[in-house]
């Protein structure tokens, strides 16, 4: 494994790699960006990556927290950019290594247009995103072909903290069999309303899972109608994937990690049983 991991290119003096830390989990880690992480010199890493992820780097290499958590102190976006191209600038090989998949909702893109103008070079290496790697170890698939063909994701706040007035909620309803929303605990209500106003039904199955794929993971079957009362009722936190459509029904057999623990699971993943929570 040795050979493999160091035929991989390293992070060369100069350049920022920008790298997807998966949903958690440590062993979710994909091999290159391993490899970043034991060429790094420093590592500017956010609030949500493991502590046995930032154990990977190389032995003396600065470790930068530049964490951003709603409702708390935090790193401003514009400071991390800034940081990372003055870094850059004194010949450091840098790693920004951020929760789950850098380009999806995780502004890695603002980051690296911000390396562009500054004519810093970079490397993108993906990561396993939480609104996929999340629900595969709640034991939902984000597509069954007797459930969907289709899946959105999307932010259930905007770049101001609240709910996204772009999107269009009613062609969302209607279109799509399978709708993900990243960071939508504090706006789970208002959503809900929007999506039932726009046609789906109170009795879709919905499934919240908080501190997706870590030791801490929870989750919470509920149903579109009644999940913002039982989110607030159980005391679920942050992060948390929100996922809404038929899928969540086949949690049911698809419990991996709950057979893992010695939970009981059921036979009937598309038929109308209602779970309770979960974890």
């Amino acid at each position: 494994m040795n050979e493999v991991l160091d035929s991989l290119p390293g992070i060369e003096p100069g350049w920022v790699w920008l790298v997807g830390a998966g949903p958690g989990t440590t062993g979710l880690l994909t091999l290159l960006a391993l490899r970043g992480l034991t060429t790094a010199d420093v590592v500017v890493y956010d609030a949500l990556v493991d502590e046995g992820t930032l154990k990977l780097a190389r032995p003396g290499a600065a470790l930068e927290y530049a964490g951003k958590r709603g409702g708390k102190p935090s790193a401003r976006q514009p400071d991390i950019s800034l940081r990372l191209v003055q870094l850059a600038r004194e010949g450091k090989r840098v790693l920004r290594l951020k929760g789950g998949d850098p380009f999806v909702f995780g502004r890695g893109g603002e980051e690296a247009m911000s390396l562009v103008e500054a004519g810093v070079p970079f490397r993108i290496v993906p990561g396993i995103s939480a609104g996929i790697g999340g629900l595969a170890y709640a034991g939902i698939p984000v597509t069954h072909r007797d459930c969907n063909h289709a899946v959105t994701f999307l932010t259930g706040h905007d770049a101001g903290g609240a709910v996204p007035d772009g999107v269009d909620w009613n062609a969302i309803a209607k279109g799509s069999p399978v709708i993900v929303v990243y960071m939508a605990l504090k706006h789970i209500e208002p959503i809900a309303v929007r999506l039932i106003s726009g046609g789906r039904l109170p009795s879709e199955p919905v499934a919240v899972v908080s501190k997706a794929t870590g030791a801490e993971q929870r989750v919470l079957e509920t149903t579109l109608g009644a999940c913002a009362a039982d989110v607030a009722a159980s005391g679920i936190e942050p992060p948390a994937i929100v996922v809404i459509g038929e899928v969540v029904r086949l949690r049911a057999a698809l419990d991996w990690l709950g057979a893992a623990e010695g939970r009981v699971l059921v036979s009937d993943p598309l038929g109308t049983r209602r779970q309770g929570q979960t974890g």
